[in-house]
């Protein structure tokens, strides 16, 4: 799951002001929703008309599209942190959807990470090629402000980035080895679709968008 805003080109236009990567700044654009499936890449929800006020609430509108259509609810749910809220993925987690996302991080998550001892990182070794095929990580349970109850959290270090990732999750049963690569994937679809839009500008909009 996903968002994505598609900048509107022209003047007085009755668009909310959302963030756009490519520009790195805040601007008008129409906020888009999608989800991919992750077995057939295969475009299965999308959505346009989304406002600042219902955009985190969309993982619940997809959630029960998918349970329209199948007669279950999602299997597993994987966004990146700004997708939703955390009392989102406290409802996800009532419906039994399982959720892989990102963790903010703030100032007391990184001094908790600053004391971790060493021997509490293990070693993983991921089934991709080049570099960073053996992260560390830390698996443990941890509480957040406005979730009840705890949810499962790997801290990562070793995957070429500065600062370690924090991933939690409300699956217990899947290995490190596992939660981190399925978010893996994630990652390779959100760069197809970036490769996608720079070659052929698939999200470029024909005209003004009427509200």
């Amino acid at each position: 799951l996903d968002f994505h805003a598609i900048m509107h080109w022209g003047q007085d236009v009755a668009l909310e002001k959302n963030y756009v990567p490519s520009r790195s700044q805040r601007t008008r654009s129409v906020l888009t929703f999608f989800a991919q499936d992750s077995s057939t890449d295969t475009l299965v929800y999308a959505n346009a008309d989304l406002t600042k006020a219902t955009q985190a609430a969309e993982v619940l509108v997809f959630a029960d599209h998918w349970h329209w259509l199948t007669g279950a609810w999602p299997h597993l749910l994987v966004m990146d942190q700004k997708v939703t809220t955390q009392p989102i993925l406290a409802e996800l987690h009532r419906r039994h959807i399982d959720f892989i996302t990102l963790r903010m991080r703030s100032q007391a998550l990184t001094r908790h990470i600053d004391a971790l001892p060493a021997n509490a990182w293990r070693t993983v070794r991921l089934d991709r090629d080049g570099a960073y095929r053996r992260p560390k990580v830390v698996d443990e349970q941890t509480t957040l402000s406005n979730y009840p109850g705890t949810v499962r959290q790997l801290i990562v270090r070793g995957l070429g980035r500065d600062a370690p990732t924090v991933i939690i999750t409300n699956n217990r049963t899947r290995s490190p080895k596992q939660v981190i690569e399925r978010y893996a994937r994630r990652m390779g679809i959100e760069q197809r679709l970036a490769e996608s839009i720079r070659s052929f500008h698939v999200d470029a909009l024909t005209g003004s968008v009427p509200l």
